[in-house]
């Protein structure tokens, strides 16, 4: 690979993730969703639909600490989206649940994130579909150790 598409794909990958961030604010934070950010809409998505989940996965989930996650709760919880209640065999655990607006919310985001996914692979066969997830896992394990140090 020459050095000008080496510069040329660093580029587009900047660009990429600007436009990616700047879509999703557009797309996610509508009418209905003007009380929350994009950041709350990636918490809602880290608790997700199923069984309760306790801060700490949360937090985990998320590459974030608890404390902070706190903060964010707090205003998600004030807000209406979330429920957050103790355990029952262990008090000092705080468990997380959507509530009917949070639920919406996390399929509100969801929806643009399998729009944004059916754009992407449109043109693209099986092959190639397999090629451009092993570029992205690539991409992915280069960043993950340096999410993480954060």
């Amino acid at each position: 690979m020459g050095h000008d598409t080496k510069r040329s794909l660093n580029e587009l990958l900047v660009n990429l993730f600007n436009h990616v961030m700047d879509m999703e604010a557009a797309a996610v934070i509508t009418e209905g969703y003007k009380d929350i950010s994009n950041n709350d809409l990636h918490i809602i998505e880290a608790i997700g639909v199923e069984e309760p989940r306790n801060m700490s996965m949360i937090a985990n989930k998320l590459t974030v600490t608890v404390s902070t996650l706190t903060t964010n709760m707090n205003g998600l919880e004030k807000k209406g989206y979330i429920r957050r209640e103790r355990g029952q065999e262990d008090k000092r655990v705080v468990y997380v649940t959507l509530t009917e607006k949070g639920r919406k919310a996390f399929y509100h985001h969801r929806d643009f994130h399998k729009k944004m996914i059916r754009a992407i692979v449109k043109d693209l066969n099986e092959d190639e579909m397999e090629i451009l997830y092993r570029c992205l896992m690539n991409l992915n394990n280069f960043l993950e150790p340096e999410a993480k140090k954060e």
